[in-house]
């Protein structure tokens, strides 16, 4: 078998597993948040999410940046991984105090009180994520996402339950702080039990200069995105209030949760994908664009197809009480719709090892972004939310303009391969749309629109002949036969056993 062919089967593998814990997580989590949304008030979302907010910028300093640099690197030893893992746990009780300090701070800018014990409780999580940093740095880099899946899926069920069984009693938002705490435990205990690696009493400055030199960029990168794409909420949150900021993340939610799940199983393959191949041109090209081509084929639909159905959807699952979020649900899938394409053009540069590059592109972004966000604050939260997609598309035509030097791979070419399936992604929307003014019943319209869509989608694209289409088709094939290779081995290997215990 080829080095090609086993690169392929274990991307493919990765791929699957990460996938599966993406949506296994994202599924149950989807669920759990269904039931809570019933038992909850959209004020209590509102208060925990000014509050994660400040934790997921704190959490950067620890997920992102350093651990990437284990990842990318070619060969790591025990002396970088341990140094690595006091640095994490360092920088995490240090962030964790200062957070702890400014709460009372925060919580009296938003006039909410309660978001000091809440900020104090659920900041504990930064430990966690430091304990359990270079676990996850391995797994992504050997590419080990079984083992990720079982933690996930274990935390998400277990945290789950506590959160239901607690909102059900009348804590409030208390049951969301719960919920979050109990699965970054949960989490943080299977990891240890499932990766072997252990820290040894070692620190070196060297390994953590090393880890600086390509780290600190990827860091400065992710933090200045994590501030941006937190600030709406920062500033809905102050100008307005806390339920409007929970129509807000609800709106969000639903976008989120479905381009997240394919980009973060994309992403977290990608990058040990092409770090493999980081020196060879042509197949770091291949799999950029495949990935493109693939992801564009997959998420446009999905998200032209949930701004369809976004009124139906919000009724029949989240109840009328957050009929408010709906338009920032459909506003917010034409923003989602670009993070694939940026995705892997973004990890493809990571790979090659140009963490300066990537630190240039936030910048630059975030130039545009916040100018962007400064010119719609004053003509309200809906302006706001409009010209969000007109910064994604922006955002991605920075992002792919220095991959036409790195891989030889254009933005017109990238353009070319996703117009496909942008422009019929658009023309299912238009067919499917007019739907609700033939049916009214919320549930009997949301299951029209959404067969219709599909059986729309697919078979235009069998028509055409589209790449993607073809690509997807050939791989579940090529599985299929795999597994019945595979099945046929064993079968051999049984008989083989049965005979020579019969003589």
């Amino acid at each position: 078998m080829s080095d090609i062919t086993n690169v392929k089967e274990k991307v493919i593998s990765s791929l699957i597993w990460k996938m599966m814990e993406r949506i296994g997580t994202q599924g149950v989590q989807f669920v759990v948040q269904l039931i809570l949304a019933r038992l909850l008030l959209p004020e209590d979302y509102g208060i925990l999410a000014i509050t994660t907010i400040f934790i997921s910028i704190a959490n950067v300093f620890i997920q992102t940046g350093f651990t990437t640099s284990i990842v990318q690197k070619k060969e790591i030893d025990e002396e970088y991984t341990s140094s690595m893992f006091y640095l994490m746990l360092i920088i995490a009780i240090i962030l964790y105090m200062v957070l702890f300090l400014i709460s009372p701070i925060i919580a009296s800018f938003y006039n909410e009180p309660r978001i000091t014990p809440i900020i104090r409780i659920l900041g504990i999580s930064l430990i966690f994520g430091a304990i359990t940093s270079v676990q996850n740095a391995i797994l992504s880099r050997n590419m080990q996402f079984k083992k990720y899946f079982y933690s996930s899926i274990l935390g998400i069920i277990f945290s789950g339950t506590v959160g239901i069984i607690l909102a059900y009693i009348g804590l409030g938002v208390w049951a969301l702080v719960a919920q979050q705490l109990t699965n970054n435990l949960i989490i943080m205990i299977v990891l240890c039990l499932v990766v072997k690696w252990r820290p040894k009493w070692l620190f070196s400055f060297k390994k953590v200069k090393e880890l600086f030199k390509y780290g600190w960029k990827i860091l400065v990168a992710s933090l200045i995105d994590n501030i941006y794409n937190d600030i709406y909420g920062l500033i809905i949150g102050k100008i307005y209030d806390s339920k409007m900021l929970g129509y807000y993340n609800r709106g969000k939610q639903f976008p989120e949760v479905i381009v997240n799940n394919i980009n973060g199983s994309i992403s977290g393959v990608m990058l040990s994908a092409l770090s493999n191949q980081q020196d060879n041109k042509e197949k770091l090209k291949n799999m950029v664009r495949r990935s493109i081509i693939t992801s564009g084929f997959i998420i446009f639909p999905v998200v032209v197809g949930l701004a369809v159905v976004a009124e139906p959807l919000v009724k029949i699952l989240l109840t009328e009480k957050w009929g408010e979020c709906v338009p920032f649900m459909q506003i917010l899938c034409f923003t989602y719709a670009f993070y694939l394409i940026d995705t892997a053009n973004l990890q493809a540069i990571k790979a090659i090892g140009r963490s300066d590059v990537y630190l240039k592109l936030e910048i630059i972004k975030k130039v545009f972004g916040f100018s962007i966000l400064l010119i719609s604050v004053p003509f309200g939260i809906k302006v706001m939310l409009l010209l969000q997609p007109v910064y994604a598309i922006i955002s991605n035509l920075i992002n792919a303009y220095p991959n036409r030097k790195f891989l030889d791979y254009s933005i017109k070419e990238q353009y070319k391969d996703i117009l496909p399936s942008i422009i019929l992604s658009i023309i299912m929307g238009i067919i499917i749309y007019p739907i609700k003014y033939i049916i009214h019943n919320s549930v009997m319209l949301l299951i029209c629109q959404i067969i219709m869509g599909i059986i729309i989608y697919m078979l235009l694209s069998y028509i055409l002949k589209f790449e993607a289409l073809r690509y997807l088709i050939n791989t579940v094939k090529e599985l299929r036969n795999k597994s019945i290779s595979k099945t046929k081995e064993v079968n051999e290997w049984v008989r083989w056993i049965e005979i020579k215990e019969n003589l």
